[in-house]
């Protein structure tokens, strides 16, 4: 059962929609050069590159999966956000390799190894970059599905076609207008999502209270539900993959770095880290504040959500009433479409600058790398929809995202860092950690699918393959590092 009302709150959701093609289309007449279209042309101030980096990194995927786990774990489910917000404030602080990296005046990563270890290093990374990217990315659309027609009431059977309306909605603006119609869209989405969560948020505090929510959570989870070390359901392997993920993920996920390297100078990069970094904590606090109070509204009586991951939006429909639930909705939109047209132009951007590299040698004229640049978004669209439909998700979702991040993050972070502090290092060391970071997480990932070996992944767990995934990669560069020193 749902709240949601076609006149009052699918008006509502309308007209945020429309608003925001009008002004992601409008910046189009702005965009003429290929870096105005990836990099808006690096003019990025201090405040838009907060609030675009709040808006990229707060999807309906990402809210699912940390509503999962305030679900499933209470209050131990924000241990990623202050991993993540510690990693932010300090890397934004010391500027940690973000500032070699911004000082290169780079697009990607990719482009800076180049530098470092030459053409097949960068080659080989853009790949691992867009694998891992759009196998992460692959069910962003179905999650933003589930949630829309679970909270809209629509039968279940009409997902592909809120799935392709998702993703036409985002393609447009994103492919005329690239990153200027992204930090435009962000800013406005950043204000709406703001609004619909704190007015929720209030709500929800106000009708079940602060001490009955946490009250329930003792009776039913008892003290691992406030302290992810204890009770084993969450566990020291999880939390040390939290962490490494957290620096990982500062240092190299595209759509983070982004913003660094179109910043108009290293100073405001530092600083939109520095500003975005509370927020990596909100973002997975309100969540699974949502996740939470699913868990008291259905362990309390009401009927049982068919899974974990749609507990939220269940208890949403049933009891946010008309017109906040238009807004709310129409907050999650603006979350799911900054973060998809982000992350579209995210890896069309390694796909151009550093994958088709050999083929363009930066020689192509402007009007041809946009109109390439621009294919590429509606390719990854189109591959990013038909990817959803067909894979069956294993696990938490937010397990997912770490295992598929993992495949470029682990070796991304330590190349990055061996580059740029590590006199030498070199592209055998490079090489060998491209590979081994790759490896373990997709070996997993295939073992996770195949009857054969389900019962052994789930022996080792995914905490456990991640982490090796780092230490391995680690490892690996080292000690390619010292075999070309001592052969060549």
């Amino acid at each position: 059962m749902t709240l949601f009302s076609w006149y009052v709150d699918g008006a509502i959701i309308l007209f945020y929609i429309i608003g925001t093609l009008v002004a992601g289309l409008w910046v189009r007449r702005y965009v003429t050069k290929v870096d105005d279209y990836l990099v808006a042309g690096r003019k990025v101030d201090l405040y838009l590159g907060i609030a675009s980096l709040a808006a990229t990194e707060f999807g309906i995927v990402t809210f699912m999966a940390n509503a999962e786990l305030g679900y499933k774990y209470g209050f131990a489910g924000i241990t990623p956000g202050i991993a993540l917000m510690f990693a932010m404030w300090l890397i934004g602080q010391t500027g940690f390799c973000i500032k070699p990296l911004r000082e290169e005046r780079v697009i990607t990563l990719p482009e800076f190894f180049d530098k470092k270890f030459g053409k097949k290093v960068r080659w080989a990374c853009g790949v691992v970059i867009v694998l891992g990217g759009l196998l992460n990315m692959g069910v962003f659309l179905r999650m933003g599905g589930d949630f829309l027609t679970v909270v809209m009431g629509i039968d279940p059977g009409y997902l592909e076609v809120m799935m392709t309306i998702l993703l036409l909605i985002v393609v447009a603006y994103t492919i005329l207008g690239g990153m200027l119609s992204v930090l435009v869209t962000d800013y406005l989405q950043f204000i709406v999502m703001s609004i619909g969560l704190i007015a929720v948020t209030c709500l929800f505090l106000y009708n079940y209270g602060w001490n009955a929510l946490t009250d329930n959570l003792m009776e039913k989870y008892g003290a691992r539900a406030f302290n992810p070390f204890i009770g084993g359901q969450y566990g020291w392997d999880r939390v040390c993959l939290d962490i490494f993920l957290a620096f990982a993920s500062v240092l190299t996920w595209q759509t983070m770095i982004t913003r660094v390297l179109a910043a108009r100078d290293t100073k405001t990069g530092q600083g939109i880290y520095r500003g975005t970094s509370p927020f990596f904590l909100v973002r997975f606090a309100i969540p699974a504040l949502f996740g939470i109070v699913a868990f008291y509204y259905f362990r309390g009586g009401g009927a049982l959500p068919s899974s974990d991951i749609l507990a939220m939006p269940a208890m949403i429909a049933a009891v946010v009433p008309v017109g906040l639930l238009g807004i709310l909705i129409a907050a999650m939109l603006a979350a799911d479409m900054s973060t998809n047209s982000s992350y579209l132009l995210a890896w069309s951007s390694v796909i151009y600058n550093d994958i088709l590299e050999p083929f363009h040698r930066n020689k192509w004229s402007e009007k041809r790398g946009l109109r390439v640049n621009r294919m590429l978004v509606g390719a990854i669209g189109i591959f990013l929809l038909l990817y959803g439909l067909w894979y069956p998700l294993k696990g938490d979702l937010w397990v997912y995202l770490q295992i598929t991040g993992t495949i470029y993050l682990a070796s991304m972070s330590v190349i990055l860092i061996a580059g740029c502090y590590w006199r030498k290092a070199n592209n055998w060391g490079a090489i060998a950690a491209i590979l081994a970071g790759a490896i373990i997480p997709i070996t997993f990932l295939i073992m996770q699918q195949l009857d054969v070996s389900q019962d052994f992944a789930a022996m080792i767990g995914p905490y456990k393959a991640g982490i090796a995934a780092y230490l391995v990669t680690g490892v690996a560069m080292v000690l390619g590092s010292y075999l070309k020193r001592w052969l060549t």
